[in-house]
């Protein structure tokens, strides 16, 4: 149970990329001191090593997971605060370096909740993380160059063939104009070894999930979620006693709609959009498979086509969130169970299916 003197100091710490703001303060929420220094490892353990347990207060950012395990190591209470839920700070008009440090240990000092507290990721899990992010980068950045080659064609009065991204570079090839094969020559090639990497990156995941993070097995037995999804949706989420249940999951990666209810208007709203927007955009993929001409019979994707079948405005998007959603539930608990994952649990095989979305 955490004692008082383990309340007494309350620092804020404003971070930043090469220098960082502080301000101490005590149990009454006197200033006992403000300043910077520098955001760097032999800073901070030389400032904050052997000193008196306190509570550091962080915005969540670039530099504050290395920053929080370095002051916990130290022995310091570490807070790392939601910067969607720090209106105060961004609402304010003297918005600099040293307000925010200020209120960042204000708040820390009166209700902790306040600031929504985030958890980072081991070590071990964000460097496997960056495994994945970094393919994500090699893949956006072969969309550009695909969309860059398509449009200067375009441009020129030709028209390339549709052809899956992967393949783009030998296709495109035979139907480039020949005055522009100087200028798109060279992107092509870096589009076939972009190819490459990728599939190394591909290949390296399969072995993570296999090896390292082998409780992924049990989230692939749905289809659509291939060792990517799944080691994505180990490392983010990283423990699976973290949430109370799966629909918490789902709030949690931003898949709920937002709510504005007033009295007797309940706006449909859209979607909240919080958490991991990679993690996200890799569901919402899985849903998509699920529902589309390929996915197989499932509860999942009758509920889902049954939404569609709705009509209305944006039906498709709205049976596709509704499945991403329901699909971050049913992972989270094949992870906590490690259940041998029926389809057709709920309803009868016999049932006749309905076709899928248009």
């Amino acid at each position: 149970m955490e004692t008082v003197a383990t309340r007494k100091i309350t620092i804020g710490l404003d971070l930043g990329d090469r220098y960082s703001h502080l301000c101490t303060i005590n149990e009454a929420g006197e200033v006992l001191e403000e300043g910077r220094i520098a955001t760097a490892p032999v800073a901070l353990r030389t400032r904050f090593g052997g000193t008196e347990r306190a509570r550091f207060v962080l915005e969540a950012g670039t530099h504050s997971a290395w920053v929080s395990r370095l002051l916990q190591d130290l022995g310091h209470e570490v807070i790392v605060a939601n910067p969607r839920r720090l209106r105060l700070i961004y609402g304010t008009d003297r918005k600099n370096d040293r307000v925010d440090a200020q209120y960042l240990a204000r708040l820390g000092r009166l209700d902790p909740e306040l600031l929504a507290p985030i958890e980072h990721r081991s070590e071990d899990a964000q460097v496997d993380l960056a495994v994945i992010r970094s393919r994500g980068a090699l893949v956006r950045t072969r969309a550009a160059l695909v969309n860059h080659v398509r449009g200067v064609v375009k441009s020129s009065g030709g028209r390339l063939p549709a052809c899956s991204t992967p393949s783009f570079a030998r296709k495109a090839r035979e139907s480039i104009p020949e005055a522009l094969r100087p200028a798109l020559e060279p992107v092509l090639e870096t589009l076939g070894e972009l190819n490459q990497r990728i599939r190394a990156y591909d290949k390296k995941i399969e072995e993570l999930a296999a090896e390292s993070y082998p409780e992924t097995g049990s989230l692939r037995q749905v289809s659509g979620v291939g060792a990517l999804t799944a080691l994505s949706f180990v490392l983010t989420l990283e423990s699976p006693d973290r949430f109370k249940n799966g629909r918490a999951v789902g709030a949690y990666l931003g898949l709920c709609p937002r709510q504005n209810d007033s009295g007797d208007s309940e706006p449909e709203l859209r979607i909240t959009k919080s958490g991991s927007p990679m993690l996200r955009s890799l569901l919402v993929g899985s849903a998509h498979y699920i529902l589309g001409p390929f996915g197989p019979d499932s509860d999942l994707r009758r509920w889902g086509l049954e939404i569609a079948a709705r009509g209305g405005k944006n039906a498709k998007k709205r049976a596709v969130v509704a499945v991403a959603r329901k699909l971050a539930a049913l992972l989270y608990s094949l992870w906590r169970t490690g259940e041998v994952y029926e389809p057709l649990r709920n309803r009868s095989s016999r049932e006749q299916p309905v076709s899928q979305i248009a």
